[in-house]
């Protein structure tokens, strides 16, 4: 995988600890990643159908609620890499975040084997079933909320902690390749095992297993304390990047020719040394794009002290503030093309556990597969599709055109096996009906289909080959192209675009829910068909943006051919 240059002054690897950092640390952060992701998987896939099951939630709203879920668990990791840059550091932020998953977790555990905290179950002779009341309601969203704290704040920073740990690019490399199989892997695994004993021992035990894996993660990761770099957090950047929007519109009434100025002396390159450094650091030129922006770091009367420190923060701003901004204009399009990219990945998960539970499971003799399960085979596509990337498509492609595969067409990649995805979904759930209506069906709630649940592997592995392509295809792109000071952000933004696309999913179903007939509670009564077919489209129109925002895209990173080969190495 691509990744950017380390930042000066990162200390050296260390085999012998006498120096912290290294692939000493690999071992801890890799476990505690690992079981982490077993105690967060446990719980977290198999939730739309304890929600259905145990608590008696009508499934789309089980569906709803699931997506509500996924989206906080991947778009909050944003704030606990907000929190680890600027104030606490990566290693207070996992160890207080993996606490709190563990209350969580123990408390959906008290939910499944305490009798008073979920409704009676449904009656077999009735259709009916008694509605969770207020309390329970209460005290399942508590649970779920601490435990969405816990995950959000540990799953990307941990991979932050284990980047900081190395220096060389190749070495960066290795461990998100690692990182990011380690988290699959694991999420397969929970898919499997745990969800099995959640659906065919019991709920207390299967959250009991999260609640020990999260525990042993804890540990773990603790006992290597003495190992890791530390990372000092230096201030919020993003108070720098406001900065620079108020400067340039409180200078706004300063010459135009000043703007864009080629004279040096006209801007504020450098900052004041920090403590214990031993130079200033300088800017390179500001650029012609977005040049009411260049207002910002335009030096006036009274801007500087006598030292040539910025007197006024919220008036004037160095040259590299102002291009660190510019640098995130210009990659906005491209990450909101990962919206519309996420968002038919994140609805198809939880139609499919919904499809799941109509159709026979029965998949060796008595063994049914959990619907909770489903998951599992896009989690190992995902991770084949990584290794086999990494070992034998990259270094065919390079001997190929002599040229890497960069992040963005990885990313592109991605984007046409979505749709792939979305299409082969479609054309299952027609079949599916077919059945429904072959066999008369339609109006008898719990009917299965007798189809089997395999049907509906081909589409999750689709979009497992797709995340093995767009997922550490854009960590790798905002890894490598956001600005320095915005480096640890810059791996929970992909979660960021993720997170976002559950909420627009579960936006769509609602809508689609009110407006139309396709997506009713019981979903053989329905023409969830075509909501694939509506994805398919969305997939299509997002790809054609997709490749435009790619084409007028040019990399800050130029001249390192282990990242991009070269600058024109477009899409």
């Amino acid at each position: 995988m691509e990744d950017s240059v380390p930042a000066a002054g990162e200390h050296q690897l260390s085999f012998s600890g006498k120096k912290p950092g290294g692939w000493i640390t690999f071992p801890f952060i890799t476990a505690t990643m690992a079981c982490l992701t077993l105690a967060a998987g446990g719980w977290i896939n198999n939730l739309l159908v304890y929600m259905n099951a145990e608590f008696n939630v009508p499934s789309i709203d089980s569906a709803q609620i699931w997506n509500v879920v996924n989206g906080c668990t991947t778009m909050f990791p944003v704030v606990g890499a907000i929190i680890a840059d600027s104030y606490l550091g990566c290693f207070s932020v996992i160890w207080i975040s993996s606490l709190i998953s563990l209350l969580g977790i123990v408390l959906l555990m008290l939910t499944a084997t305490v009798d008073s905290l979920r409704p009676p179950p449904c009656e077999s002779s009735t259709s009916s079933c008694a509605a969770p009341s207020k309390a329970q309601y209460a005290v399942l969203y508590t649970a779920l909320a601490l435990a969405i704290v816990g995950v959000s704040g540990t799953r990307y920073t941990i991979g932050t902690m284990g980047a900081d740990q190395f220096d060389q690019p190749k070495h960066h490399g290795t461990f998100w390749n690692w990182f990011i199989f380690t988290l699959y892997t694991s999420s397969a695994i929970s898919s499997t095992l745990i969800v099995y004993v959640e659906d065919n021992v019991s709920w207390g035990l299967g959250f009991g297993l999260c609640a020990v894996a999260n525990v042993v993660g804890l540990a773990v990761f603790v006992l290597g304390r003495r190992f890791y770099r530390h990372v000092k957090p230096q201030g919020s950047p993003f108070l720098g990047l406001a900065r620079v929007v108020v400067a340039a519109v409180r200078k706004r009434k300063v010459a135009p020719a000043v703007v864009i100025s080629e004279e040096s002396e006209d801007y504020y390159y450098y900052q004041k040394p920090e403590s214990g450094a031993t130079k200033a650091v300088a800017a390179t030129d500001p650029t012609k794009a977005f040049r009411f922006l260049n207002r910002a770091a335009v030096k006036t009367e009274g801007d500087t002290n006598p030292d040539g420190s910025v007197a006024k923060p919220w008036k004037l701003c160095t040259v590299q503030q102002v291009e660190d901004l510019k640098t995130l204009i210009r990659i906005f399009p491209l990450w909101s093309s990962g919206i519309f990219l996420s968002l038919p990945l994140a609805a198809q998960i939880s139609l499919a556990t919904l499809q799941a539970l109509s159709m026979d499971r029965r998949v060796v003799g008595h063994f049914k597969l959990p619907a909770g399960s489903m998951v599992v085979f896009t989690r190992l596509s995902t991770s084949i599709s990584i290794a086999i990337i990494d070992r034998f498509l990259s270094p065919f492609w390079n001997k190929l055109t002599r040229r890497p595969l960069t992040p963005l067409q990885r990313v592109g990649t991605g984007h046409v096996i979505t749709f792939l995805s979305m299409v082969v979904s479609a054309v299952v759930e027609a079949k599916r009906l077919k059945e429904v209506r072959s066999h008369d069906l339609q109006g008898q709630t719990g009917a299965i289909v007798p189809l089997s649940v395999l049907w509906l592997v081909p589409q999750l592995a689709l979009a497992g080959i797709s995340e093995g392509f767009h997922f550490p295809g854009n960590v790798a792109f905002y890894y490598q192209e956001f600005p320095a000071s915005l480096k640890s952000t810059s791996t929970a933004m992909v979660t960021l675009f993720v997170g976002i696309s559950f909420y627009l999913s579960s936006a769509v179903v609602g809508i689609v829910r009110k407006t139309t007939g396709w997506l009713p509670d019981n979903v053989n009564d329905g023409r969830m068909d075509n909501v694939y077919w509506v994805f398919s489209l969305v997939c299509g129109l997002n790809f054609g943006y997709y490749v435009v925002c790619a084409w007028l895209y040019k990399y800050q990173v130029v001249g390192d051919e282990d990242h991009l080969g070269k600058e024109d190495d477009r899409l």
